[in-house]
């Protein structure tokens, strides 16, 4: 004899205990997956200290760190640390990648955002994704055998890898993510912004000019923020590009050395534990300083924009 079916408050009771159940799990997943983000971002943070603090509590000094362009870690009679002239290029090609790539991706996503519509719109968003998916050693190879030549040709200059070579590469590769971005947040305004603007009479480009882009300028802004981070960090391209020479760059045609290139050049040939092993994790711990840096100064900018 067959057992009598459920009453239908209980069926009822029992599906509302299983999705409890379910959202309690779901809210679970979620908390663990953000706090895993920042207790990993703290263990590398972690690790990076702990294995160049001996470098930072015997052998840094100030001075001898910012102020010196003298990067010998190998000398027998004298290893020397100075990272100013690693800072300097890291810093000029970031600067010229910033010049090539913000009013392209900016230009590109308020063109894709507010102009384009249906195919070409669809198109140029793929085109824009493809273009982010390039691997940075495909960058680098670009750099390294179509650029070179081509600077060296154009310009009359004994060498193309240089901070050009190198800024223009890593504007290429910054550009697509910028634009995403970018455009996210332009399609984020309301369009009840657009249509109050074209009910008082202004045109498309007044409409973006003067309503869409002030009202999306945190997401504009993290999106350039977002490209400078990418300049500091990256490492492949700049190393293949800028001609890897310890150098003070005067022109855009000077080779120079980032401080990613050197930490990636340098660390596989480094002897564990070892002074010059020590001083390359003191570049990364003064890499994930100006990270930080510009995150909490993008925070408080985003925070101002919002009290105005």
């Amino acid at each position: 004899m067959s057992a009598p079916p459920p009453h239908p408050d209980t069926a009822a009771l029992d599906r509302r205990d299983l999705a409890w159940y379910v959202d309690k799990l779901v809210a679970v997943l979620v908390f663990v997956g953000g706090v895993s983000a920042v207790v990993f971002i703290v263990g590398i943070f972690a690790f990076v200290t702990h294995e160049g603090w001996g470098f930072v509590s015997e052998h840094f000094s100030l001075r001898g760190f910012f102020g010196s362009i003298r990067w010998a870690p190998t000398s027998t009679s004298n290893p020397t640390y100075g990272a100013l002239a690693l800072i300097a290029g890291t810093a000029s090609v970031t600067g010229l990648a910033m010049l090539v790539a913000v009013p392209f991706s900016l230009g590109a996503a308020i063109y894709i955002a507010e102009f384009a519509t249906g195919r070409t719109r669809e198109v140029l968003k793929v085109l824009v994704e493809m273009l982010a998916a390039i691997p940075s050693v495909v960058w680098g190879f670009i750099g390294l055998s179509v650029m070179n030549p081509l600077i060296i040709d154009v310009f009359n200059v004994p060498i193309g890898l240089c901070v050009l070579n190198s800024g223009l590469i890593l504007g290429l590769m910054a550009a697509p993510i910028m634009t995403t971005i970018a455009e996210d947040a332009l399609k984020a305004v309301p369009d009840t912004y657009r249509e109050a603007a074209e009910a008082l009479g202004a045109t498309r480009w007044q409409v973006t000019r003067r309503v869409v882009l002030p009202a999306a300028r945190q997401g504009l802004l993290a999106a350039v923020l977002l490209g400078v981070g990418r300049g500091f960090g990256e490492t492949m391209a700049v190393l293949m590009a800028s001609g890897h020479a310890i150098n003070l760059p005067t022109s855009p045609f000077d080779s120079v050395r980032a401080l990613t290139a050197t930490i990636a050049a340098e660390l596989g040939e480094t002897a564990v534990g070892s002074t010059h092993y020590q001083a390359l994790f003191a570049l990364g711990i003064f890499l994930f300083v100006v990270t930080f840096v510009i995150n909490l100064s993008a925070d408080l900018i985003v925070r101002g924009i919002r009290k105005t």
